[in-house]
């Protein structure tokens, strides 16, 4: 019996030992949800976002409150009147690269993930599936997606007096550099 927990033991030690996972709190996210008559752009720059090479698992989370404008009355209203932020202080992403075989994080270069997950927004959450762009160098990790959401998926209402300046389609944008743990 104590050979075999001894076993188990080395087994799972040398499965942690191969594991690698990546990580930063300084990701980027950008949106764009600019309707006919309006630009309306915004970046948070505190986002945390971790990545396990060895299963291929993504998370992040983006505390709401950290978008910022270029306009303060912008930044106002999205915190108070579109996201809620004192309710749902935060954005969350769970998935996997479902293809995390065909990348070598272990190799420099430039690879294609395919990404499945579940974004919760706005106390909503929702299925989300993109591609990503992987870039390893140097012992770094750097990952870019894009995808579009709609506001109305996430319980998120646009009042009709500002239909023509918010869009309901929004171009969320994410860039993180990973360094490893």
């Amino acid at each position: 019996m104590k050979k075999l927990l001894l076993t188990l033991s080395l087994l799972s030690t040398i499965h942690l030992a191969n594991a690698e996972k990546f990580f930063t709190k300084s990701a980027n996210i950008t949106f764009d949800a600019s309707g006919p008559l309006e630009n309306i752009h915004s970046k948070n720059g505190s986002v945390a976002f971790l990545l396990n090479t060895e299963t291929g698992d993504i998370q992040t989370s983006a505390a709401v409150k950290s978008f910022v404008f270029d306009k303060q009355l912008m930044q106002e209203h999205f915190n108070e009147n579109y996201m809620e932020s004192e309710k749902f202080s935060k954005s969350t992403f769970k998935g996997t690269i479902t293809n995390n075989s065909d990348i070598n994080y272990k190799k420099d270069g430039t690879y294609t993930a395919k990404v499945s997950g579940k974004l919760t927004m706005h106390g909503v959450t929702q299925d989300i599936t993109t591609t990503a762009k992987i870039i390893v160098s140097g012992g770094r990790v750097q990952v870019e997606a894009q995808f579009n959401i709609n506001c109305s998926d996430y319980g998120i209402s646009i009042p009709g007096a500002v239909k023509e300046k918010v869009s309901n389609k929004v171009k969320i944008s994410l860039k993180g550099n990973l360094e490893k743990m």
